[in-house]
């Protein structure tokens, strides 16, 4: 059997291609944040006030608003119902700061009318991680046992599960953003040329998980061409 295959193959084309859209769509957020960040919302929201108004206006109270380190590290957190905004984002007057604020609000608006993706997802994440973090140590164990095709299919499998997380991922970010840029507009938070750049920074941040979607199926892919029970003797 030719184990240098498996160091240098054909197939690591597809993992070039993932780090090449991984990096188009980082460099593409990280760019028009910086750019939309110089650009001040003249209703002189912060995005920690954005977040706040636009939860009031939706009749959610039970959330809190927190700060946290780091740049563009904004998330909601379901489990304890707090939005947190980075450094970058909560003091922030700025329309892609806002932006990026109105969007985790989107998130906790889903949560709060129950969105049926959101939800699913929320259940996927055990089993995501459990599958991302055994995947590769029943693949390694398929090799290593001759080629075990049990072993090396169980593998594939549960990456599966990882893919499954991210395509799910998709539905639930692009609906954030768009309550986010339709809340904007009917709150006044920002007028509607703001808008439009706010649309320019949120359809950046959907791209990286687009990104994220398409490396996670390109490695599947691999996986699938390497072990797939095709005859490598």
């Amino acid at each position: 059997m030719r184990y240098w295959y498996y160091y240098y193959d054909p197939t690591y084309i597809l993992i070039i291609v993932a780090a090449v859209i991984s990096l188009i769509a980082q460099l593409l957020v990280s760019s028009r944040f910086s750019k939309y960040s110089k650009v001040s919302s003249r209703a002189g929201f912060t995005g920690a006030q954005a977040a706040s108004h636009i939860l009031q206006s939706q009749g959610i109270y039970d959330v809190s608003i927190r700060r946290v380190s780091g740049n563009l590290t904004d998330h909601y957190d379901p489990r304890s119902k707090t939005l947190n905004l980075s450094e970058s984002v909560y003091d922030n007057y700025s329309v892609a700061a806002i932006g990026v604020a109105a969007h985790e609000c989107g998130h906790a608006i889903q949560h709060a009318r129950g969105y049926a993706p959101l939800t699913f997802r929320s259940a996927l994440v055990p089993v995501a991680n459990l599958g991302s973090k055994l995947s590769w140590l029943f693949i390694i164990l398929g090799i290593i046992f001759s080629m075990n095709q049990t072993l090396l299919y169980i593998g594939i499998i549960m990456f599966s599960a990882a893919v499954l997380f991210q395509l799910v991922t998709l539905p639930v970010e692009f609906n954030a953003s768009g309550r986010a840029l339709k809340l904007l507009k009917e709150t006044g938070i920002l007028r509607n040329d703001e808008v439009s750049k706010t649309r320019k920074v949120l359809a950046a941040a959907a791209l990286t998980y687009v990104a994220a979607a398409a490396t996670a199926i390109l490695q599947l892919l691999r996986l699938i061409l390497l072990f797939g029970g095709r005859d490598r003797d």
